[in-house]
């Protein structure tokens, strides 16, 4: 059985929708399966750890590697940059993991157009009321932040159209299922099928020219 290239999933969503603890609950059930840890100027939070999180670098770190074009995608989000290493994205995919990359619509945008053969999934909450909620249970944001989050919220999902799949965060499991539905379809896929099991194909076939 020869082991398939990985899958590039792209999953966005505005903050408070859960983006993040349903893409760590896919990664503890999912065999086979990574999320790529991004380069950010944001300082960490409380619990955050660097190369685990995120890998955390200054501004001037950050242009740098930009100038080296050694990113797949970067983007300033919130008045902090947030960028994605091409090398790792390339060299998990080319050992056979399935790769997420939790991303806004603007670096979903710059991905797609390198790599095209990328799924992409947009994560919506059940309301306005329900995001806000959440935003203020999180605790870490103030009320002018939360009001600038919710004005950027509006205009985050208004690029739903441009995703593959569309998720809505309603009840946690319900969504969670649905993300596994997606990776689990995008597994059974030809091309993949094709690659992963490419010898039991041609015996098959083989066998089929003989019983005629």
């Amino acid at each position: 059985m020869t082991p398939a290239a990985g899958t590039l999933y792209i999953v966005s969503a505005p903050s408070g929708a859960g983006k993040t603890s349903l893409v760590k609950s896919l990664i503890d059930q999912i065999d086979n399966l990574r999320v790529s840890v991004s380069h950010t100027t944001r300082a960490p939070r409380s619990g955050e750890m660097d190369g685990v999180n995120y890998h955390f670098v200054n501004r001037d770190q950050f242009i740098e590697r930009v100038g080296q074009a050694d990113f797949l995608e970067h983007a300033e989000v919130f008045g902090n940059l947030y960028g994605t290493s091409q090398s790792t994205v390339e060299n998990t995919l080319a050992a056979g993991f399935d790769l997420i990359l939790e991303i806004d619509w603007q670096g979903a945008q710059q991905v797609r157009c390198k790599l095209p053969q990328a799924r992409s999934i947009f994560i919506l909450p059940p309301s306005l009321k329900d995001l806000r909620e959440r935003l203020n249970n999180r605790q870490q944001d103030d009320e002018k932040v939360i009001d600038l989050r919710m004005q950027q919220a509006v205009d985050e999902m208004s690029h739903y159209p441009e995703y593959d799949y569309i998720v809505i965060n309603d009840r946690f499991q319900d969504a969670l299922e649905d993300l596994r539905a997606i990776l689990r379809a995008g597994r059974l896929s030809q091309t993949c099928q094709q690659t992963r099991h490419s010898g039991l194909i041609a015996a098959l076939l083989s066998e089929a020219q003989t019983v005629k």
